[in-house]
């Protein structure tokens, strides 16, 4: 299991960016940075299961391990989905954890990912662009 990490400043307010990240239409342009088209459904509530997914339907599930509105969410990745069917997968404690910190510029945003190791150069390649993203849309929109 490889740990990665990622953070970024924001010179917005910490409900800003979380709105970004978590906001449907928002969601749907950082993601692009992964797949264009992703889109999440479920509730963003403690032990409820989001599924991540591509418009081909093909994506993974996770449980809301812990959310604190504007400061924090941590999701631990089930299994994936392939045309809508989900499978199981033995993962361990793959984790993706996100952790707003406002201070004086705005918000420090970083991201902590519990991976399994052949994942790690998608992350590395991907997760920075995403970010920018995130970066971009909450400084820009009104």
């Amino acid at each position: 299991m490889e740990q990665l990490s990622y953070e970024i400043e924001i010179n917005a307010e910490p409900e800003k960016v979380w709105s970004v990240l978590w906001g449907d239409i928002t969601y749907r342009q950082w993601t692009t940075a992964f797949m264009e088209g992703s889109y999440y459904e479920g509730t963003l509530e403690e032990k409820n299961i989001i599924k991540f997914l591509d418009p081909k339907h093909n994506g993974m599930y996770s449980r809301v391990e812990k959310i604190i509105p504007n400061q924090e969410i941590k999701f631990l990745h089930l299994g994936e989905i392939y045309e809508g069917i989900e499978v199981a997968q033995d993962w361990g404690e793959s984790t993706e954890s996100y952790f707003l910190e406002e201070n004086d510029e705005g918000t420090l945003l970083k991201t902590v990912i519990q991976s399994p190791a052949e994942f790690k150069d998608f992350f590395e390649e991907k997760f920075p662009k995403a970010l920018l993203l995130v970066k971009h849309l909450s400084e820009n929109q009104l």
